[in-house]
């Protein structure tokens, strides 16, 4: 069973994400696009789901979920009594549906550990102040035929280049971001 707090607890945790209160009712959002909606006694959770397979998750589960009304029948959306979840299953609905609107470079943040993601998160944002205390000071990247070694090195190189892709090659240890080349 999961609840409307650990829903935005994990929301808020994804890249881009933050929360609007629409007409009494707390959304979910990447820039303008509504990804989680709760209703407002935040029993229930519309979420961002392909139109194509909402027909079978409605069918594997009808107690648990069900489709929106009407008038929004055309989004790509499905509705869920929050007690009926678990949190696992909410969690993975919620991602799955940050996915849909974001950049296929940000899809693989949540699976990492959560220091790494925050790294990552702070580094589109450019906000080098707060990535640099995360990095370990040896701390080795690689950027096509580019090889750094170095926090310094590696921010530096950051700054003037379009945010690169999460690598997947990455570890951590005591609190530090390690890089290893694959």
């Amino acid at each position: 069973m999961t609840d409307a707090d650990a829903v935005r607890r994990v929301g808020l945790a994804l890249p881009r994400a933050y929360e609007a209160e629409v007409r009494g009712r707390s959304k979910l959002r990447v820039k303008q696009i509504v990804f989680v909606a709760l209703s407002r006694d935040e029993r229930d959770m519309g979420f961002g789901f392909p139109r194509a397979e909402r027909d079978g998750l409605v069918a594997s589960d009808p107690d648990t979920f069900y489709l929106p009304g009407q008038a929004d029948l055309r989004y790509q959306w499905v509705c869920a009594h929050l007690d009926l979840l678990d949190d696992d299953e909410m969690r993975e609905l919620v991602v799955d549906a940050w996915r849909m609107c974001t950049p296929q470079m940000l899809h693989d943040l949540p699976d990492l550990p959560p220091p790494t993601a925050r790294a990552w998160d702070l580094i589109e944002q450019q906000r080098w102040h707060d990535v640099r205390p995360m990095l370990h000071p040896c701390l080795r990247f690689d950027d096509g035929d580019l090889s750094l070694r170095g926090r310094n090195q590696v921010l530096d190189h950051l700054r003037g280049r379009p945010t690169p892709k999460p690598p997947t090659g990455t570890e951590i240890r005591d609190g530090q971001v390690y890089r290893w080349r694959r």
